[in-house]
């Protein structure tokens, strides 16, 4: 099952890394978000949002 920011990006039609490169990590830390592995910094969940157009981070993470 993809995750939500797996949803968000493939609808912005972004590879993973051309969104890493949006917001300036790697390849490896988008697909570490998008597995759940890895919880983003504010500023980075920030960004992130911007570049897919969510309206609220809680669109793309899920607090654990």
């Amino acid at each position: 099952m993809k995750t939500s920011l797996a949803v968000w990006r493939a609808k912005r039609g972004l590879t993973q890394e051309q969104l890493a490169d949006v917001v300036g990590v790697t390849r490896q830390t988008i697909i570490s978000l998008e597995a759940g592995r890895y919880n983003p910094s504010l500023q980075l969940a920030w960004s992130i949002m911007k570049a897919v157009g969510a309206k609220k981070i809680d669109e793309l993470f899920e607090l654990k």
